[in-house]
């Protein structure tokens, strides 16, 4: 069996993904890519998580999308993995319809630092990209996609390191990190923090961010290269 470790990794981070309420029926996907190997191993489509196993797990080219190995399907969000992959060089890629992250991006709202909660785990603002026209929809749909949130990166010079996650207009979330496991532990923090702004901007519609300083020190305390939370 093709890349037979990767498989296991995104097949148990897809059953993380669902044991984590995140998902619903068979909403949602998770992808793990091997840049050295190219190749990147994703969820087939509208397989029910609890029949979920590795050798289900459908392994494509990471240049073409070409699929390798696999007797079924890749999720039909397979092209927006890969865009992601590829331009961010991540090991992962996590999409969901989480109820409170997908109700902003119904409201093409980004979700905003309202706090270090927020900034432990995301540099600022988690953006929403701009809606997709209608010849974007009606080819390639999927890859348009992803190339609509490479444009969302590009246009607001946020760095997709510093912010592993991004709302779809009108659709929902996709997070990312170094390995499948990872996007979906951010994939929940996203949800987390979401939950927090929406009850946030309901106490308070004006609710004020916290200073730049504020946010950097929460962030880089972290994830800085000299970041000092936790263990060595």
């Amino acid at each position: 069996m093709l890349a037979a470790a990767l498989r296991e990794r995104v097949c148990q981070a897809n059953l993380e993904l669902a044991a984590s309420g995140l998902v619903f029926g068979t909403f949602g996907n998770v992808s793990g890519a091997d840049h050295e190997a190219g190749v990147l191993a994703i969820k087939p489509s509208g397989v029910a998580y609890d029949a979920l196993t590795p050798a289900h797990i459908v392994v494509v080219s990471l240049e073409t999308g070409a699929v390798l190995d696999g007797r079924l399907r890749p999720s039909s969000d397979t092209p927006t993995h890969l865009e992601l992959c590829r331009a961010f060089r991540c090991g992962g890629v996590t999409h969901t319809h989480a109820e409170v992250a997908t109700s902003f991006a119904q409201a093409r709202m980004a979700i905003p630092c309202l706090g270090t909660t927020h900034a432990d785990y995301f540099r600022g603002d988690v953006p929403v990209t701009r809606p997709m026209t209608d010849d974007e929809i009606a080819h390639e749909y999927e890859r348009q996609t992803g190339l609509v949130i490479l444009e969302a990166f590009a246009r607001s010079g946020i760095d997709p390191r510093e912010v592993p996650a991004v709302l779809v207009a009108n659709h929902g979330p996709f997070t990312w990190g170094a390995t499948p496991a990872a996007a979906v532990e951010t994939a929940r923090v996203l949800e987390f923090v979401a939950r927090l702004a929406a009850a946030t901007l309901r106490l308070d519609p004006a609710a004020a961010p916290p200073s730049l300083t504020l946010i950097d020190a929460h962030y880089l305390r972290k994830h800085g290269p000299t970041a000092y939370y936790g263990q060595n």
